[in-house]
């Protein structure tokens, strides 16, 4: 894919997600979805693999549906943005396996779906999502979120849940533990990892200076 034709596609994924999204939801736009393509992109470099019509094609409409956190149907978002995507990448004049490579890298890339990756491209893309979770993406994307679903920051008498249970739904703070400081050992790839780690290295230098600020020790 030479340098006008990735110019072009970009734009034509762009302007179809724009025109799909019904939501206002600022961690899943199409912002979003440009940075997973340029994370996938940075990865299938380092790995020398990756066909990048498809991964960019992926990354665009890997949240073509999106479901919120709370919402029942949340394992369902995966599967049904790769069906939405279908008539998108048919008018797009993709052909019919990059279409099905395409979705199986869209169904597989969701925490919640625990759908196998069987292809490079759905392993790097799985890692270029997740590599949002982490780093100050990830602390920026974690309060936003915890705004939208009216959670508390933290527990006040209890910011690391030393004598309680942990609960994310109702805390902010409790998720990097129960989630964001786990997700670089669920990597696919070992340029993802790596980025991971160094992502989730600093989002250990918040939670120290988040500690030391309270006045309680950090345990995690």
């Amino acid at each position: 894919m030479n340098e006008q034709n990735e110019k072009d596609l970009n734009e034509q994924l762009e302007q179809a997600l724009r025109c799909a999204q019904d939501s206002d939801d600022a961690s899943h736009d199409v912002y979003h979805s440009r940075r997973v393509k340029q994370n996938a992109h940075a990865i299938a470099k380092l790995e020398g693999d990756g066909n990048l019509r498809i991964l960019t094609a992926a990354a665009y409409l890997h949240d073509l549906v999106n479901v919120p956190k709370n919402d029942s149907r949340r394992d369902q978002a995966s599967r049904l943005s790769a069906k939405a995507a279908d008539p998108i990448l048919q008018n797009l004049n993709f052909a019919a396996d990059e279409i099905a490579a395409i979705q199986h890298c869209i169904e597989a890339h969701s925490f919640s779906a625990n759908i196998e990756t069987k292809t490079i491209e759905a392993k790097i893309l799985q890692d270029a999502d997740r590599l949002e979770s982490l780093g100050a993406l990830g602390i920026a994307r974690t309060f936003y979120i915890a705004a939208k679903m009216n959670s508390d920051l933290f527990h006040g008498d209890d910011p690391f849940a030393a004598n309680r249970e942990l609960d994310d739904k109702r805390y902010a703070i409790d998720h990097f533990k129960l989630k964001l400081l786990t997700l670089a050992d669920t990597m696919q790839t070992s340029a993802g990892k790596s980025i991971a780690q160094k992502r989730t290295d600093n989002m250990r230098h918040f939670l120290d200076a988040f500690a030391d600020e309270v006045g309680v020790d950090q345990p995690w």
